[in-house]
C-alpha cells in the first residue's frame, strides 16, 4: 500500500502505533474484533479500522502539494475537501479558498475564475459539466484531481453497463457531491436513476412488475432521473452501483432486491439478459470499517463515541449501526465533551443535542471510532480529554505493549 506525505500534525503517537500493531498482527484485514486498551478505571473498545482511508490521504496530499507548487497564485477547492471539519479549515489557513458548499451553492461566481488560477478537484470527484466549464476557462484540472480511486472505479463500472445497454441505479443521496458526480458521468453512458435506500428501491420495483402505474415513477423519482429517462423502455435492463460512504449491506440488499425483481418479471433463464452482477463497485475501506462496527457491536460497552464531521456520509452510518445497541455520542472532537456532557450531532434531527457521561466519576468500558475522513490526530487528542477525567491510570506505553 502506498504511503502518502500528509502534515505531521494530522498522525497520532497512540493511535498510529494501535493501527501498526494491529497491521503487522493482521496483515490480510480478516480479524474484525476490536482492540482493547485498558487503562484501568477506563477500557477503550478501538475500531478494527477507522480514521484516514487511502482516498483522503491521496487527497490530502495532493492538496498541500498544490499549495507548495504555487506561491502567489489563487487556489480553490471546488468544495470541500473531504467531510472533515478541520482538516477543510486547515486548508483555508493554507490560502485555499472554497467555490461552493457541499450542496453545489456557490462561494464565488465562475465569472470570478480565470486561467492562472489553480482549482482542486476533491475526492468526491466532479460533474463533467463542472470539469468541462474549467477546461472552457483554460483551468487545468487534472493535475491537482484528486477524486479517489475507488470513486473513479464505480463511473468506469457505469460505463460499462452503459455500453452493455443497462440503466443505472445508483444507490446515494441526490443532494451528496460524490452522487451527483457519479450521476453525471452515469448518464452520459445510459439512462440513470438516484435511490436513496432500500423503501425507494421497493417502490421502483412495484413499478417494474406492474404493481404501481408507471406514469408514478416522474413524480417518485422526480429530479432524480436523467433527461429522456423512458420508464417503459429504461427499466428492463438495470444494474446497481453505489455513492461508495452507503452502507454496503443496503447497496448489496438492493442489488439483491432488484435481481429478484429481474428473477419475477423473466424468469431465471432470463435473469442475466435484465440484470448486472456488480458488486464490484463497493469500496473496500467503507466496507472495512462498516465490518469493524459491527465487530465492535459483538462486544460489552457502557456507550460508543463516533468522532467526525456532522456532514459525513460514511461516519452517519457508523453512528445509524451503533446506536442500535450502545449510547452512541457523535462528535467533531474533543471540543465536544464538557465536563458532565456532550455535545452530540443528532443525526436524525439533524441538531446538536448534549447527553450527559459519566467520566471520572465511575468505571466505564467506551467504543471508539471514527469516520474515513478524521485524522488520528483527532481520535487521539478525544481519547486523552477522556483520560484526562481519571486518575490511577495505567501508563500508555504498558497499555499498548499488551495489545
Amino acid at each position: 500500500m502506498k504511503t502518502f506525505q500528509i502534515p505531521e500534525y494530522y498522525r497520532s503517537p497512540t493511535i498510529g502505533k494501535v493501527k501498526e500493531i494491529r497491521k503487522q498482527g493482521d496483515p490480510r484485514k480478516k480479524d474484525f474484533r476490536p482492540t482493547l486498551l485498558d487503562f484501568g478505571p477506563v477500557r477503550f473498545r478501538i475500531a478494527r479500522h477507522f480514521v484516514f482511508c487511502y482516498g483522503v490521504e491521496n487527497a490530502i496530499e495532493i492538496a498541500y502539494r498544490a499549495v507548495e507548487e504555487n506561491p502567489g497564485k489563487r487556489i480553490f477547492l471546488l468544495s470541500q475537501m473531504i467531510h472533515n471539519p478541520e482538516v477543510n479549515a486547515d486548508l483555508q489557513g493554507h490560502g485555499i479558498g472554497f467555490i461552493m458548499d457541499t450542496e453545489g451553492r456557490m462561494f464565488i461566481s465562475w465569472d470570478d475564475l480565470n486561467a492562472e488560477d489553480i482549482v482542486i478537484i476533491p475526492a468526491f470527484g466532479t460533474t463533467l459539466e463542472i470539469e468541462n466549464l474549467l477546461l472552457e476557462k483554460g483551468i487545468e484540472v487534472q493535475k491537482y484531481n484528486t477524486t479517489c480511486p475507488f470513486v473513479e472505479k464505480v463511473w468506469n463500472r457505469a460505463e460499462k453497463l452503459g455500453t452493455e445497454n443497462y440503466t443505472i441505479l445508483i444507490h446515494g443521496k441526490a443532494k451528496h457531491e460524490e452522487t451527483r458526480a457519479t450521476f453525471s458521468h452515469a448518464q452520459k453512458n445510459a439512462p440513470s436513476l438516484v435511490l436513496k435506500d432500500i423503501e425507494e428501491s421497493r417502490v421502483l420495483g412495484e413499478i417494474i412488475l406492474g404493481k404501481r402505474p408507471l406514469e408514478s415513477f416522474y413524480q417518485i423519482f422526480k429530479d432524480r432521473y436523467s433527461e429522456g429517462f423512458d420508464v417503459q423502455k429504461d427499466l428492463q435492463r438495470v444494474g446497481v452501483i453505489n455513492q461508495t460512504t452507503m452502507l454496503a449491506t443496503e447497496t448489496q440488499e438492493i442489488a439483491d432486491y432488484f435481481k429478484n425483481v429481474m428473477l419475477e418479471k423473466y424468469g431465471e433463464q432470463e435473469l442475466r439478459e435484465h440484470f448486472a452482477d456488480t458488486r464490484d463497485t463497493l469500496c473496500y475501506a467503507t466496507n472495512d470499517n462498516q465490518q469493524a462496527t459491527y465487530g465492535l457491536m459483538e462486544e460489552h460497552a457502557d456507550m460508543a463515541i463516533v468522532i467526525g464531521g456532522y456532514n459525513s456520509s460514511n461516519t452517519t452510518h457508523l453512528v445509524e449501526l451503533l446506536e442500535t445497541k450502545f449510547p452512541t455520542a457523535f462528535i467533531n472532537g474533543e471540543k465536544e465533551i464538557g465536563e458532565n456532557t456532550f455535545s452530540s450531532f443528532n443525526i436524525h434531527h439533524k441538531h446538536m443535542e448534549t447527553v450527559p457521561h459519566a467520566f471520572g466519576k465511575e468505571q466505564q468500558t467506551i467504543i471508539l471510532t471514527s469516520g474515513a475522513s478524521c485524522p488520528d490526530s483527532v481520535v487521539d487528542r478525544v481519547l486523552q480529554k477522556i483520560l484526562g477525567f481519571y486518575s490511577k491510570l495505567t501508563p500508555t506505553e504498558e497499555v499498548l505493549s499488551k495489545i
